[in-house]
């Protein structure tokens, strides 16, 4: 019998100030069985700092064809992919091809290795971007992981907070790949 995904609610306040946007949102995250709550916690994140209107979760982890996080527009056309974790690069090249723009948030400790393999096979795709979330932080924001959360995100001139309750992460995410 398969496993079924755990369903997560977060109420989640944005106030990025680099981008002019502050809201509100009310997520339902389904957590596959393999998704581990640090990597679910990323995607959150990631939420956070690309929220918008017609943003929205993919299947990403149990749908090859979908991302974690994607941007449509009103003629259903990708605008913004967001892949999480460590995807081979016949995937990020297949999405580049589909979207007008492809951000992977990287993390953990095999980053790293993970980036070296894939610099020289993914740079001629100029719609890339790859950042890095440092190991101890995307730990530390694990920790924040409920199955009801209520978060805040603030941005500002590129620094990102994260919190929930008394609990506060800063994150300091590492470009490894710019578009262009």
């Amino acid at each position: 019998m398969a496993l079924k995904s755990i369903i997560y609610k977060a109420d989640l306040n944005i106030s990025d100030m680099d981008r002019g946007y502050y809201a509100d949102h009310s997520l339902t995250i389904a957590r596959h069985p393999s998704e581990t709550d640090e990597r679910m916690m990323i995607r959150v994140l990631a939420f956070a700092i690309h929220a918008a209107e017609r943003l929205e979760f993919g299947k990403g982890i149990s749908d090859t064809e979908e991302p974690d996080l994607w941007e449509k527009d009103y003629t259903d056309a990708i605008q913004l992919w967001v892949e999480v974790g460590q995807p081979d690069d016949r995937r990020l090249l297949k999405a580049c091809g589909r979207s007008d723009k492809v951000i992977v948030y990287s993390f953990a400790s095999a980053s790293d290795i993970w980036w070296k393999q894939m610099n020289s096979r993914l740079d001629r795709a100029k719609n890339l971007k790859v950042m890095n979330v440092p190991s101890e932080q995307s730990q530390a924001l694990e920790k924040l992981a409920q199955r009801s959360m209520q978060l805040q995100c603030t941005i500002q001139d590129g620094q990102i907070w994260m919190s929930a309750g008394d609990a506060s992460v800063q994150i300091d995410l590492e470009m490894l790949k710019d578009f262009g």
